[in-house]
């Protein structure tokens, strides 16, 4: 036991300072932003806006998401990385607060738009200063530490969330929100000043190639949309299969969403650490979590025994934990050729997209044809997913 838990913190050492550092200011941005998961309740509840009207909001969610992204990569390359963080937590504090005050539905697809083009700034910004502070055999592991950080505040924020909520209604949530990211704001502005901080990893390009002519680039882009669009069924139309078919309670459901987040923080940085050391390519370790995540799905109609949905959830999580980190390091080892912020903003639009047709196109598949047939039509687009990575690797071996 004692070498199991020496060997597990071991898969943390090497990483700098300023990473970890990065790591908390993620998991208190994202822990903070706890209206998100209570929007939709929020807007039915207490606005009394429609599903229709809902449905809408959430599609300026997604574009905000998009606009903000690609805006974040521009700023990191014009004015750096740190400004540019600094400036999402600061003003996304402001207008978190601010929003508690819009009421009407106009009002509010402009206010959900702008905060989060101002919220995602953050992301690309944050990807090229996690490139900048990582040494390059480590920045596979330094992305997996910031995905902890961000499951640990997905999975502590709704649960502060609901109790703030019960004891100082939904206005208070805007405010702790508002409140934690200013004291992210303050923990950058101590701790990761650009002139203290030490840079591992700097890349200068006199002759940057643009992101928008890079082709391999581009495709791997096309599969990452389509493995984000086959992704987010796990947080929209399989809640609901889980719901409707298997019958299973809320309570049961959470512990199933519960189960991903407690295998990811036990299990993915020896994960990532074991495959580094290994001979796989990057791109071969993408189209292997892909497979893992195609059949997490397909599963699904082989029977309708409900102990499926935990093989299930375990195979999405596997596939999923080994996917991500490898395919955000891929793009940080691409952005080296370019402008880092133009090639980390497409990489995070690739998914505010998958965001924007993800749930709705799988909401409207379960209406029209219903699970079974939306669960091959997923399974189709997953297979799609690899196609184009194979694309990338043949390519890559070309080059």
């Amino acid at each position: 036991m004692k070498n199991l838990i020496s060997n597990y913190v071991n898969t943390f050492k090497g990483l700098s300072k300023e990473v970890w550092w990065l790591s908390l200011i993620t998991l208190i941005n994202r822990a903070g932003t706890m209206v998100i998961p209570f929007l939709s309740l929020y807007l039915t509840q207490s606005l009394n806006f429609t599903l229709k009207d809902v449905g809408w909001i959430m599609s300026f969610f997604g574009l905000g998401s998009v606009v903000g992204s690609w805006l974040g990569g521009k700023l990191t390359d014009q004015i750096g990385s740190y400004k540019v963080m600094l400036g999402s937590l600061l003003l996304t504090g402001v207008l978190f607060v601010l929003l508690q005050f819009v009421t009407t539905f106009e009002e509010f697809c402009a206010s959900i738009f702008i905060l989060m083009l101002v919220a995602d700034t953050f992301r690309p910004a944050m990807f090229v200063a996690l490139s900048a502070y990582s040494k390059p055999e480590n920045k596979t592991r330094s992305v997996t530490l910031i995905r902890l950080a961000i499951n640990l505040g997905f999975s502590a924020g709704p649960a502060v969330g609901g109790f703030i909520i019960t004891t100082l209604s939904y206005k208070g949530l805007f405010w702790v929100d508002g409140v934690t990211c200013a004291l992210a704001a303050i923990l950058l502005l101590n701790v990761l000043n650009p002139k203290k901080a030490r840079v591992l990893d700097e890349v200068k390009n006199d002759n940057p190639v643009s992101v928008y002519s890079d082709k391999i680039f581009l495709v791997f882009l096309i599969a990452m949309m389509i493995f984000g669009v086959v992704f987010l069924q796990y947080f929209s139309t399989i809640p609901l299969y889980y719901k409707e078919v298997h019958y299973l309670s809320e309570f049961q459901i959470g512990l199933l969403m519960g189960m991903n987040g407690f295998v990811i923080f036990a299990l993915e940085m020896p994960l990532v650490k074991w495959l580094e050391n290994g001979r796989y390519t990057k791109i071969g370790l993408m189209i292997f979590g892909g497979i893992l995540l195609a059949l997490s799905i397909l599963v699904f109609n082989v029977t309708s025994w409900s102990g499926i949905l935990v093989i299930g959830m375990l195979m999405m999580t596997i596939g999923e934990m080994i996917a991500f980190p490898f395919s955000n390091a891929f793009a940080m080892e691409s952005a080296k050729k370019g402008n880092q912020g133009e090639y980390m903003a497409l990489y995070s639009v690739a998914f505010s997209i998958a965001h924007i047709f993800g749930h709705n196109s799988g909401m409207h598949l379960v209406e029209e044809v219903g699970f079974e047939t939306t669960w091959y039509v997923i399974f189709a687009l997953s297979l799609l997913s690899g196609v184009f990575l194979l694309i990338v690797k043949k390519a890559k071996k070309k080059s």
